[in-house]
């Protein structure tokens, strides 16, 4: 019934429809559950602060905020050595907007993820306010997240697992896409999916970490 749903949404939009054979991420039988709260909080905040360290936040500034939280051992050594060195793709961490825009859908700050439009606008008064010295503890007593029901954030899976593959398709053909997003957001949104969703059942692994997400199939 959700890959129905799936299919009817990427007609709506216009997209390149997978082939039938194309596998859903689950299997019969699997149990869901999403990361817990914590741990949804701490990714978006680190995110956050990447992000502010990849528009001008000095790096010093950045990993000083992390270690006040207790996140710095929640942060990969990819954002580390960005924050620390200045090392890394800075187009790639920029891009990661989109993901922080999912996993605010995840924790309900974001009401909405339209497969067609950016996610992350107004995202900024949802996450700690930098500029102003707040900290992740105050941000959390500010906001009061509420973590989606895990059925509806696999439907979400789901459909982004298929957008990822309509969108790429519908570039290598050259085909007018739906809004103002490209493969790029929507990959963003499927990695942060995909590191939030967890399945249980004898053909999944371990749950991997935020940089261990396999989005090439």
């Amino acid at each position: 019934m959700i890959r129905v749903s799936t299919i009817a949404e990427l007609e709506r939009l216009g997209l390149p429809v997978p082939p039938s054979s194309y596998p859903l991420v689950w299997e019969p039988g699997d149990e869901v559950e999403l990361r817990s709260r914590l741990e949804l909080e701490a990714r978006c905040a680190i995110i956050n602060i990447v992000l502010a360290c990849a528009f001008g936040m000095p790096g010093r500034d950045a990993l000083a905020w992390l270690d006040d939280a207790g996140l710095t051992g929640q942060a990969t050594p990819p954002e580390l050595s960005f924050l620390a060195e200045g090392e890394g793709d800075l187009r790639s961490f920029a891009l990661h907007t989109e993901a922080l825009a999912a996993l605010g859908w995840l924790l309900s700050v974001v009401r909405r993820l339209d497969p067609a439009a950016p996610g992350a606008e107004n995202i900024a008064s949802l996450l700690p306010n930098l500029p102003a010295g707040e900290g992740f503890r105050s941000w959390q007593a500010r906001v009061l997240t509420a973590p989606r029901d895990p059925r509806d954030a696999a439907a979400a899976l789901d459909l982004y697992y298929c957008l990822d593959w309509s969108y790429l398709r519908a570039e290598e053909l050259h085909l007018a896409l739906p809004g103002y997003i490209d493969s790029n957001a929507i990959g963003q949104r499927r990695w942060a999916l995909e590191w939030a969703v967890l399945f249980h059942g004898p053909f999944h692994d371990d749950p991997a970490g935020w940089e261990e997400v396999d989005l090439s199939t």
